[in-house]
C-alpha cells in the first residue's frame, strides 16, 4: 500500500511541473507564431547549407562559396532560384497524382514536428504573454515519432510513383533505414519519460532545471546521435541515395520545385531531430550553468540558447559528413536491428530500476558496505549491469575466437604454380623453389605453346 502511494506522489509530483500556458494565447497569436517558426526554419536552412560548403570546403582545403553576396551568403539563395526555374520533368510511367503528392508529404511532415519544440518559456509578443511554442500536449514527444512515420509515405511514394526501377529500390531502402532506426530512437526516449515522469516537452524542459538528461541518460544520448544520423538519411548512413547503386535513390526522377522539396524536409528534419535533441537531453532553452543567476535564462535569452545548442548538432552533421565514409547497407541495418535495440532495451529496463529504487518502489531496506549505507535496489541493479556487461564481453571474446580457429591456415612457403596459373604470394610469405626437373618441363612447355602459336 505504501509503495502505491509512492507512486502516486511521483506521478503527481511530475505533473506539478508548470506546462506550458495558453490561456492568453487567441487564435490569431498562433497563427503568427506558425509562421515566424515557419521563417525561423527557412531562415535557418539558407543559412545552414551555406554553412555546410563552406566548413566542408575549409576541411578539404577549398575556399566553397564566397563570390554570390558578402562571404558567398547569397549562394543558397541564387541555387534555389536556378532550381525553381528548371523545367518540371514528369515521367511517361509516372503515377502523376502520387509523383506530385509525395515530395509534399515528405516536405510537409518536417515542419509539423517542430510545432511542439518550445523554443523558451513565456515572452511578451504583441501585447499578450505567451509560451514561445506552437502548441504542447500530454504525449508531444510520441506526437513527433508519428509524424516521423508519416513522413516515410514520402519516400515510399516517390519511388513507387516515378515508374522506374532504382527510385523503387531507393524509396524500399530508405523506408526500412527510416523505420528501422525509429524503433531505437523511441526506445532511447523512454529513460528520459523516466526520468521526467512526462512525455510533454515543457515538462521535460522544466524538469531539467537542476540536472541536464544528458548525464544520467548518457546512453540514450549516445544512442540518439545514431538515430538521428540514421533517420535523416544523412552522411555516412546517406544509403538511400548510394550513387555507385541507386543513383540518386527515391527521388531521381524529380527535378524542379518537386526535388526542391525533399531537399528542403532533409533539412528541416536535421533542424527538428536537433531541436528535439536539445529539448530532451540538453535542458531545451535553459540557459547552462552559472548564466542562469546572471539573469540570463527564460523569455528571449532562452531563445538564443536553443538556437546555439541548436547549431551545435548542426555542426555536428557537417563534420559527420566531411569526416567519415559512407557504410555498407547490411552493416547499416546490423547495427540498428542487432547492436542497438537491444543494448537499448536492456539500458531501459535498467534505468526502469534505477528510478524505482530512487523513488523507494523496491523498499527502504539497505546494506553497509564499506562503512555506507547502500539501498537493496541500487545494489541489485549494479549488479545486474555488471552481469550484463561481463555476459556481453565474454560472448564477444567466444565469438571472436570462433572466428580465429575457423580462418584458414596460411602456409609460410606457397608455389605461385601449384594451380597451375601464377598466383602472387601474400605478403609475409616465401615463394618455394621449384625442383629442376619441373622448371625445365615448364620451360620446355612455354616454348611449344609459343612455336604452336605462330604457327
Amino acid at each position: 500500500m505504501s509503495s502505491l502511494t509512492q507512486f502516486a506522489s511521483s506521478v503527481s509530483a511530475a505533473t506539478d511541473n508548470p506546462v506550458a500556458d495558453f490561456s492568453d494565447t487567441p487564435w490569431w497569436l498562433s497563427l503568427v507564431k506558425a509562421v515566424l517558426i515557419f521563417v525561423f526554419l527557412l531562415v535557418n536552412t539558407l543559412i545552414v547549407i551555406w554553412f555546410e560548403r563552406r566548413v566542408i570546403g575549409r576541411m578539404q582545403q577549398r575556399p566553397g562559396p564566397n563570390r554570390t553576396g558578402p562571404f558567398g551568403l547569397l549562394q543558397t539563395l541564387a541555387d534555389g532560384v536556378k532550381l525553381a526555374l528548371k523545367e518540371d520533368v514528369t515521367p511517361k510511367n509516372a503515377d502523376k497524382l502520387m509523383f506530385i503528392l509525395a515530395p509534399v508529404i515528405a516536405g510537409a511532415m518536417a515542419f509539423v514536428s517542430f510545432a511542439i519544440i518550445p523554443l523558451s518559456n513565456d515572452v511578451h509578443l504583441f501585447g499578450h504573454r505567451t509560451p514561445l511554442q506552437l502548441t504542447d500536449t500530454p504525449i508531444s514527444v510520441l506526437l513527433v515519432l508519428a509524424v516521423a512515420g508519416v513522413g516515410v509515405y514520402g519516400f515510399v511514394l516517390a519511388g513507387w510513383s516515378s515508374g522506374s526501377t532504382y527510385p523503387l529500390l531507393g524509396g524500399l531502402r530508405s523506408s526500412a533505414q527510416v523505420i528501422s532506426y525509429e524503433i531505437a530512437m523511441g526506445l532511447a526516449l523512454v529513460a528520459v519519460f523516466l526520468y521526467a515522469g512526462s512525455m510533454s516537452t515543457s515538462q521535460i524542459v522544466y524538469a531539467q532545471k537542476s540536472l541536464w538528461y544528458i548525464i544520467p541518460a548518457f546512453f540514450s544520448f549516445f544512442v540518439y546521435l545514431i538515430t538521428m544520423v540514421g533517420e535523416t538519411n544523412r552522411l555516412p548512413f546517406d544509403l538511400a541515395e548510394g550513387e555507385g547503386e541507386l543513383t540518386g535513390g527515391f527521388h531521381t526522377e524529380y527535378s524542379s520545385l518537386k526535388f526542391a522539396m525533399f531537399f528542403l524536409g532533409e533539412y528541416v528534419n536535421m533542424f527538428t531531430v536537433s531541436a528535439l535533441a536539445t529539448t530532451l537531453f540538453l535542458g531545451g532553452w535553459q540557459a547552462p550553468p552559472g548564466f542562469a543567476a546572471l539573469g540570463m535564462n527564460g523569455g528571449w535569452w532562452g531563445l538564443m540558447w536553443f538556437t546555439i545548442k541548436l547549431w551545435g548538432f548542426m555542426f555536428m552533421f557537417v563534420w559527420l559528413r566531411g569526416s567519415l565514409p559512407r557504410v555498407r547497407y547490411d552493416q547499416f541495418m546490423k547495427l540498428g536491428w542487432k547492436v542497438l535495440i537491444p543494448t537499448t532495451l536492456l539500458w531501459v529496463v535498467a534505468v526502469a530500476f534505477i528510478r524505482a529504487s530512487q523513488l523507494g518502489f523496491l523498499g527502504d531496506s539497505k546494506i553497509s558496505f564499506a562503512g555506507r549505507e547502500i539501498p537493496r535496489a541500487t545494489l541489485l541493479v549494479t549488479s545486474l549491469i555488471a552481469l550484463i556487461v561481463l555476459g556481453a564481453a565474454w560472448a564477444w571474446d567466444a565469438r571472436q575466437a570462433r572466428k580465429e580457429s575457423e580462418r584458414p591456415e596460411v602456409p609460410d612457403e606457397v608455389d605461385p604454380f601449384a594451380g597451375g596459373h601464377p598466383v602472387p604470394p601474400l605478403p609475409g610469405q616465401r615463394l618455394v623453389e621449384p625442383a629442376p626437373s619441373l622448371t625445365a618441363a615448364r620451360v620446355t612447355t612455354t616454348t611449344t605453346d609459343t612455336e604452336e602459336s605462330r604457327g
